[in-house]
């Protein structure tokens, strides 16, 4: 299998919004080449967009694992969380992306929105 035009045909997959699609090209990729942030990155993305959110759960805690310092990982994880109603938890992952990256306008919303979903709780 030629890995970077599997890896190509699933980002095309994932901008043409079929994330579903770009997950299953993704998934052989990622066991073959399991450090490969990049790929594990699209294929919690594509979780996240096709409501795997389980499977997107679990590849943005081996990133975010992998690499603490991570604050897109952490962000999707939070914005995972949150989807999946544990608001307390999301709080966690995205006031840590925000930390690292407060420039983003998108982090700090986050963070407001289940601040204000859990009561501003800390």
């Amino acid at each position: 299998m030629d890995l970077l035009a599997e890896y190509r045909r699933a980002t095309m997959y994932f901008e043409t919004g079929d994330p579903s699609g770009a997950a299953r090209l993704l998934e052989p990729i990622v066991e073959a080449e399991p450090d490969n942030a990049s790929v594990r990155q699209l294929l919690a993305r594509a979780y996240f967009q096709s409501a795997q959110l389980a499977r997107a759960e679990e590849q943005l805690r081996a990133l975010v694992d992998r690499d603490p310092s991570d604050h897109y990982a952490h962000h999707v994880l939070g914005r995972t969380l949150e989807r999946v109603g544990r608001p307390t938890e999301a709080l966690r992952h995205l006031r840590i992306a925000a930390a690292m990256y407060a420039a983003n306008d998108d982090y700090r919303t986050a963070v407001q929105r289940v601040e204000t979903r859990v009561g501003g709780r800390r």
